[in-house]
């Protein structure tokens, strides 16, 4: 049962911190340092374990990054009914931890994908690299260090924009409606803050959005950010973050036993107590979910829960800053740099101990200055980090003012 709770609390973003020594503490102690323990790509694919099961038509493609990861996408290009899309297309980019199935694990009239593809739009689900279905690489194997040397910074630069790009290209050039949840939020404001994708996106919606964590008031998650943990388990070899397996636990017991920290409920220490979740849908959740992700990812988001800004990866010393960068410290992503004429749905709730409500504010200010009449701002007061994307009431909650929101851009 313990593993389970703690499986399912990986659904959210910075529950990752907390494990990452644990794994190191499994493979110093069996000698396995740096082996590749995801689960093998399946043959089958999202399109048909997810989407064909429930009547519709998916399509699956491969999108190549510039720097040589193979992600899968999935398209659905029409109602159940088999009534062709007949609006523009919409990409989903998932968080940390999970892949595109996030959109599809509840029943089709509760989760996004499907509630889009019957409302008529063209949808486009991204997985990034390192997740189930995007393994591949043009050189590299996931059993090598290098294959795992990325943080958010790849995913906005490369991933992100390569599945924008093949959008908006296999639809004839059209503009594209992209929604985000979490992390997924974070790599695309950095990528507006930079004028990127912008040309080819005609607006966003970001649910849980992730620009600022320095406030973040999870006592579990900031344990793990204080601790250093992900940082040790990178200087250790092991590169790539695993969720799944006893190594979870076993790290999680020694963080549950300092003082403060209250584990009797992992989902809610961790992202608040969401207040919709739909809890005949674990083990649905379980069989697909958590997701490997970098080592180095982790730890580029725990230093900006600690330092409380958004900048790109700090190496730790300004010799290896400047070479990377070219000054001593990281680039800082400027919020106030979003596009003012840029079409933003963002949708908070009170309740989430990851995407704050003060951090959430913290960015609304640099969004001040934005044109009215493209800036949508929904605060929902009960609402913690998952209700956002398995929430049985958020097709009526978010979803529906959502989509109202498209159809005015």
């Amino acid at each position: 049962m313990l593993n389970s709770l703690i499986s399912l609390c990986f659904v959210t973003l910075f529950c990752v911190s907390a494990a990452a020594a644990s794994r190191t503490k499994i493979y110093s102690i069996n000698g396995h340092e740096g082996k590749f323990v995801s689960s093998p790509p399946a043959a089958d694919g999202i399109c048909r374990s997810m989407v064909q099961s429930q009547g519709y038509i998916c399509h699956e493609h491969t999108v190549t990054t510039q720097d040589g990861y193979i992600l899968s996408m999935q398209r659905m290009p029409k109602a159940r009914s088999g009534k062709p899309a007949d609006i523009p297309p919409v990409l989903l980019q998932h968080g940390l931890l999970m892949d595109g199935i996030t959109w599809l694990l509840n029943s089709p009239n509760e989760s996004l994908a499907f509630i889009l593809a019957e409302k008529g739009y063209d949808v486009w689900i991204a997985n990034t690299r390192g997740t189930k279905y995007s393994l591949g690489h043009t050189s590299l194997s996931p059993n090598d260090p290098a294959y795992w040397e990325w943080t958010w910074d790849e995913l906005m630069a490369y991933d992100v924009t390569a599945s924008v790009k093949f959008v908006h290209d296999q639809t004839g050039q059209q503009k594209l409606h992209y929604v985000g949840h979490s992390l997924g939020t974070l790599v695309a404001f950095a990528a507006f803050s930079q004028d990127k994708l912008v040309s080819m996106i005609r607006s966003a919606a970001l649910l849980s959005p992730i620009a600022y964590l320095g406030q973040m008031p999870s006592q579990l998650a900031r344990s793990a950010v204080d601790a250093f943990l992900a940082e040790d388990i990178y200087w250790l070899g092991l590169h790539e973050f695993a969720p799944r397996g006893d190594a979870v636990a076993k790290l999680l017991e020694d963080i549950c036993q300092k003082p403060g920290n209250n584990c009797s409920n992992l989902m809610s220490s961790f992202t608040g107590q969401n207040c919709c979740l739909n809890s005949s849908r674990t083990d649905i959740f379980l069989e697909h979910e958590p997701q490997s992700t970098a080592t180095k990812n982790m730890i580029h988001l725990a230093q900006m829960a600690r330092k409380g800004t958004i900048a790109m990866y700090d190496y730790g010393n300004e010799d290896d800053n400047m070479n990377h960068y070219g000054q001593p410290t990281p680039p800082v992503y400027n919020m106030t740099k979003i596009p003012k004429d840029l079409p933003l749905f963002l949708s908070y709730g009170g309740k989430d101990l990851l995407s704050d409500v003060k951090d959430v504010k913290l960015l609304l200010g640099n969004l001040k200055d934005h044109d009215s009449d493209k800036l949508v701002v929904q605060y929902i007061k009960d609402y913690a980090h998952a209700d956002f994307v398995f929430g049985i009431q958020a097709n009526r909650d978010v979803y529906d003012p959502m989509m109202a929101f498209f159809r005015l851009h």
